[in-house]
């Protein structure tokens, strides 16, 4: 299964506070905040959606092909990739811009403020993906993570367009587009992903009551934070899937993008919805545990053990003959 990942490619900026954001926010004056935050650490760590679930099938032994549009500062980013399982030759270099940029902020209670520079990025809404499809031999789903927001209706369109299975994924940008063109974003698409704030958030800017977005996509997977996961189809029950135990919450960032990664490389394998979450679970986990979202790294034994001990052997004996992690 060809699987094709559009969205962000950018550096990371990760900083830590150690205090919380709420106990500086003052209720009657939040119309005029100004605030700054003395952190203690600075991480620069590679990142961006895209890259990052990229990353992460490839960590799985998923081999996926990266779209997006970077700087040519990427070069050694190019190469991390490459060494990753990441097919890079459809990112575009721009010839004027930096590659994007995320600058965020997390507090000792996880929460996080960020800003992010779009930079090259904005350039992705001038790649095609049928050059993308005939240089690999055909796309069988194109996933439409954030990104330029007119490269994601455009993506969106080009999928429906050639009848190209495609999964959407707005949600950071679902906080600055309208509804028109969210609805344009999730109508049709075969697996529909957010956490629960963006579950709302959908709702609430398309118009359409969560059944009505059932009734519009296949599948749509909504990730609780803590609690788990709810897989969603319309007329079916919701299944939902519990987290992995985590020992020690060292950085959230990107904890969602190798939710994604695990669910879609398990996807590619045939697996069922329930145990495509439950890969996706565990490698967030792994995620969860390291300082950036692209620092953890999987041995094979050792993820099937961890696997086996949340969602019992049976399960992990499914995935077991896909799971082709570098690492033994």
């Amino acid at each position: 299964m060809r699987i094709a990942v559009t969205g962000s490619i950018a550096t990371d900026h990760l900083m830590t506070f150690p205090g919380r954001f709420t106990d500086q926010l003052l209720p009657d004056q939040l119309d005029r905040v100004s605030l700054s935050f003395l952190v203690d650490e600075l991480e620069i760590r590679r990142g961006g959606i895209a890259a990052n679930i990229c990353f992460g099938m490839g960590s799985l032994g998923k081999r996926s092909i990266l779209v997006g549009s970077v700087g040519d500062d990427f070069a050694d980013y190019r190469s991390w990739l490459d060494r990753h399982a990441v097919d890079t030759a459809s990112v575009h270099v721009s010839d004027v811009h930096h590659t994007a940029r995320f600058l965020c902020t997390t507090d000792q209670d996880q929460n996080q403020i960020a800003t992010f520079y779009a930079g090259a990025m904005s350039e992705a809404r001038n790649i095609e993906l049928r050059p993308v499809a005939d240089r690999v031999g055909g796309l069988d789903l194109v996933v439409v993570s954030p990104n330029d927001p007119d490269a994601m209706l455009r993506h969106t369109d080009e999928c429906r367009t050639r009848a190209i299975p495609f999964a959407a994924d707005p949600s950071q940008q679902l906080a600055r587009m309208e509804g028109a063109d969210v609805r344009r974003l999730i109508d049709g698409a075969a697996y529909l992903f957010s956490n629960d704030y963006e579950k709302a958030l959908a709702e609430e800017k398309t118009g359409w009551s969560g059944a009505e977005i059932l009734s519009r996509v296949g599948v749509r997977v909504t990730t609780l934070g803590a609690k788990g996961v709810v897989i969603d189809r319309a007329g079916e029950e919701g299944v939902h899937v519990p987290c992995v135990p985590v020992e020690n919450v060292v950085d959230p960032t990107g904890v969602g993008d190798a939710f994604r990664a695990g669910f879609l490389s398990a996807t590619a394998w045939n697996l069922p919805l329930e145990r495509a979450a439950q890969v996706g679970c565990t490698i967030a986990a792994y995620a969860l545990e390291a300082a950036g979202p692209q620092e953890y790294g999987l041995a094979r034994q050792a993820f099937l053990d961890r696997f086996a001990a949340a969602y019992g052997a049976a399960a992990a004996a499914e995935i077991d003959p896909h799971l082709t992690c570098p690492n033994p």
